[in-house]
């Protein structure tokens, strides 16, 4: 059954900039998110850490990142940094891998390679000549076989994301269920339970892993769905509270204030959302 609240963007192939965020603006990068279909960034100036399903790594300037559809992620877009980010419809994701992928192309004529296939591709998306969508595609699938292609050069190198550690794989199956169940009621407690360890354990291991507790974790995942429901709907600030599985909308709007700083009525309107109706 689809979400009623879903605000997914639309199956279609969309390339968006990277570009430094003010500090009001950075859980727009940096707050825990998925999406139903894969991205992959590109980021061709700066450095920072990207956290990818509970596994934290730092990029940097040439970096290449592949997420597959409905992984929990987030990063750091500091003052120099500057890329893109692809959002890949499904139609195409069995041109791409089924996991994880974090390249650093250190070749020259590579990194001039990908800057060449991002600059024909933003070109096509925003051409008005006729078979550019078909042409945007092309230039996607030739991105695919360009990713492929450095994973076979680069090998061993890519391991970073592979979950090859016993915390490793614990924290990326307790993201996974986040993923799957963070409207829920439930808390590290009971996501623990599922996995069959303590909440002790899994919050030592997600330390280890990403420097940020289970708790941490399952919290900036529905905060940043709360921020993305008030920015782009108009559904009633109850309503939000219930498809988070909040038991009342004065208890959202307490956590929403706690974790943000703002009430979720006075984020709406700061970010320049005014709904037509809002309960409070």
């Amino acid at each position: 059954m689809s979400d009623p609240m879903s605000n997914e963007p639309p199956q279609t192939l969309k390339l968006d900039p990277i570009v430094q965020t003010s500090a009001a603006d950075r859980w727009k990068t940096e707050a825990m998110r998925s999406h139903a279909t894969p991205r992959l960034i590109y980021m061709n100036r700066g450095q920072g850490r990207i956290i990818i399903a509970g596994q934290i790594s730092s990029y940097s300037a040439h970096s290449v990142i592949f997420i597959p559809a409905n992984t929990m992620y987030g990063y750091e877009a500091g003052p120099m940094v500057f890329g893109a980010v692809l959002n890949i419809p499904n139609a195409m994701a069995s041109e791409w891998p089924n996991e994880t992928v974090h390249v650093r192309l250190r070749d020259v004529h590579a990194q001039k390679e990908i800057a060449n296939l991002f600059d024909n591709l933003d070109r096509e998306l925003n051409s008005e000549k006729p078979g550019r969508t078909r042409a945007a595609h092309y230039h996607t699938g030739i991105l695919s076989v360009f990713l492929e292609r450095q994973m076979d050069v680069l090998g061993p190198e890519l391991a970073r994301f592979q979950n090859d550690t016993p915390a490793a794989r614990l924290v990326a199956a307790f993201t996974d269920l986040v993923e799957r169940d963070y409207k829920s009621r439930k808390g590290v407690a009971d996501y623990a339970s599922d996995l069959g360890v303590t909440p002790t354990h899994l919050t030592r291991c997600c330390n280890e892993t990403c420097g940020a507790s289970a708790l941490a974790l399952l919290t900036d995942r529905i905060m940043h769905e709360a921020r993305r429901l008030l920015r782009d709907t108009d559904h009633p600030v109850q309503n939000i509270a219930a498809n988070l599985g909040f038991g009342s909308a004065a208890y959202f709007t307490r956590s929403f204030q706690s974790q943000t700083g703002e009430t979720p009525s006075g984020f709406r309107k700061a970010d320049g959302t005014e709904p037509s109706t809002e309960a409070h």
